[in-house]
């Protein structure tokens, strides 16, 4: 036998046994929106190449994402959730989503976009809603004596300005624009949890949350459990778990440098981008304490 042949034997006995299934996991942790470099949130420009990776590998028996998420911007969370269908039927691969801590408001959107969905019973899941909230500082300027100067082209530029008295008009307005991102919302999950929700629409989409317990009562979710015995359950003993990161610079020991000479170059300065990254972390910690986390 010549080498060729041998080699070509050995290649052949190693392809002919079954390889074990291999199941992609992908953690999907943070706030929901556009983010600045200092920001930790998702978006769908951070998750896109980590969405392709883990829709990429060779044997894919499935993807599970691993969300923690108590929402944020109804949009990134549409688009993420978008593509996420999108590779799922290119791939023509199954999509199991965990919900651990909190899987709420945009995190069950994200959710919603797997063909089955798990929590733990003390995962915190729901708030399919809309909010905006802010303050209103008009009185605190008559009380200093500040004078509030404002100059627009175009009657609703100002709108709902903090620091001018509410008008009727401007709320009706942001009431219109909140019920097309609820209804939106809505059909999200009706569409992905068809014939699965239990109780009435009037309270499913409330607003309100629930525990993983009681949300499998409701039809939020499937079922109760975790990534890896549910999956090891699913697959087999033999599945091999992937996990898919955002991948980093390989000095990190000079992250900081390296993102001062990116700023620097930009043209943008570090402390306003630092200014930045500090109203998102207040934004997120808010966003957070809703679900007393």
């Amino acid at each position: 036998m010549t080498t060729t042949n041998f080699i070509s034997s050995i290649l052949s006995l190693r392809f002919w046994r079954n390889p074990d299934p291999i199941v992609a996991v992908l953690p999907m942790t943070g706030v929901i929106g556009g983010t600045g470099r200092l920001g930790r949130g998702l978006n769908l420009q951070k998750l896109a190449p980590m969405l392709e990776r883990a829709f990429g590998f060779r044997n894919l028996a499935a993807v599970a994402l691993v969300i923690n998420s108590p929402g944020g911007s109804p949009v990134q969370s549409a688009l993420i959730a978008g593509r996420i269908r999108e590779l799922a039927a290119e791939k023509d691969i199954p999509v199991f989503a965990f919900i651990e801590d909190v899987g709420a408001s945009g995190g069950y959107w994200l959710a919603c976009a797997a063909d089955q969905i798990y929590a733990n019973p003390s995962s915190v899941v729901g708030s399919i809603g809309v909010v905006s909230g802010g303050f209103g500082f008009v009185e605190m300027l008559s009380k200093l004596g500040i004078e509030r100067r404002l100059h627009t082209s175009g009657d609703k530029k100002a709108m709902l300005d903090p620091f001018s008295p509410e008008k009727s008009s401007d709320i009706k307005h942001l009431k219109a624009l909140q019920r097309e991102l609820h209804n939106d919302f809505k059909e999200m999950v009706r569409e992905r949890r068809f014939g699965k929700l239990i109780d009435d629409e009037k309270t499913l989409f409330s607003g309100a949350f629930w525990s993983g317990r009681k949300a499998l009562e409701l039809g939020l979710i499937d079922d109760l459990g975790a990534v890896r015995p549910v999956i090891t359950k699913t697959f087999g003993d033999t599945v091999k778990f992937r996990t898919v990161m955002r991948r980093q610079r390989w000095f990190r020991g000079y992250e900081g440098l390296s993102l001062w000479r990116e700023l620097e170059i930009s043209g943008e300065s570090l402390g306003s981008d630092f200014s930045a990254g500090l109203v998102h972390e207040l934004e997120e910690r808010a966003e957070w304490s809703k679900f007393g986390l």
